[in-house]
């Protein structure tokens, strides 16, 4: 069967190492006096699934927003080069206010 990190991480420990034990894997190699904590990154890399848990954005364009990002980052390094310090200062303020909004958005 196919696990999920976030399956994994809701399982008890005797769960995890009854996994563990059909697997023929260096990774898991010892398994039985692993904590959580190191049994599930194990786990992860004995069944080829990524160790860590993906957030969804909701609400707004994520690809959107990272391109806003990427453009004012661009003209922050010019107004830095010009010496604009206003200009550097309000795109700092804008860059920092997409990035709360997108981290916010993230579930």
């Amino acid at each position: 069967m196919g696990y999920t990190y976030e399956q994994l991480s809701a399982m008890n420990v005797t769960q995890l190492r009854a996994i563990a034990t059909g697997l023929e894997h260096e990774a898991v190699h010892g398994f039985s006096t692993m904590h959580k904590d190191k049994l599930i990154p194990a786990l992860c890399v004995a069944l080829g699934i990524e160790g860590h848990k993906h957030h969804q954005v909701v609400g707004i364009n994520k690809t959107t927003v990272k391109t806003e990002i990427r453009a004012l980052k661009k003209q922050r390094a010019e107004a830095l080069a010009s010496k604009q310090h206003d200009a550097y200062h309000e795109i700092l303020h804008k860059i920092h206010e997409l990035k709360n909004k997108l981290r916010r958005a993230t579930g």
